[in-house]
């Protein structure tokens, strides 16, 4: 019985002293970074860090194709900062075919170079499902951007293209062979 309580006393002790070195700011603590993505019929929009200070908003519109993102500005509280691009000329379908377009952001520390331009710290992904494609783009970003009181409006860049399904679908059903009929009927 003596040994059981000792063992809770000590228990209780180590509960104890993690929680006060993480209630007291002592524990090492580990940013979380969330991103949001959401679709329904032909629209989708996603959110995404582009420095450490700011994140971008990203909206697709399934029916045209055009990929729009914007910034707020952190000392106005206002969007200053936009981009367009239109998604279906990386992303063709055959004819006939409306486009199945899903979206995600994620996370990349891209190698800055300034004569190349530099981009922020999300990636944003566009999958058309009937074709099984997607491709990355980049957000043209300057670290101290979301400072600057002059809007800009940029195109956002391509930066690869993947094809994930190689197996076609089709819409239609292979029509069934005709039903045997039993010997002897005519």
């Amino acid at each position: 019985m003596a040994n059981s309580r000792s063992v809770w006393l000590l228990v209780g002790l180590a509960a104890g002293l993690v929680l006060g070195l993480n209630l007291g700011g002592y524990w090492p603590q580990v940013p979380v970074h969330a991103v949001a993505t959401h679709g329904q019929d032909n629209f989708a929009i996603a959110t995404g860090p582009l420095d450490e200070n700011v994140e971008g908003i990203f909206v697709l519109d399934s029916v045209t194709g055009e990929l729009k993102a914007a910034a707020l500005n952190v000392q106005t509280r206002r969007f200053n900062t936009w981009y367009e691009y239109n998604v279906s000329r990386d992303l063709p379908l055959p004819a006939g075919k409306s486009p199945q377009y899903r979206i995600v952001t994620g996370i990349s520390n891209f190698r800055q170079i300034v004569s190349a331009g530099q981009l922020g710290r999300t990636a944003v992904y566009v999958a058309e499902m009937s074709t099984g494609q997607v491709v990355a783009y980049g957000v043209p970003w300057v670290a101290g951007r979301y400072t600057s009181p002059i809007p800009m409006r940029l195109p956002l860049e391509k930066l690869d293209h993947w094809q994930f399904r190689t197996t076609p679908i089709r819409d239609n059903q292979p029509a069934l062979p005709p039903a045997r009929k039993p010997r002897g009927e005519p």
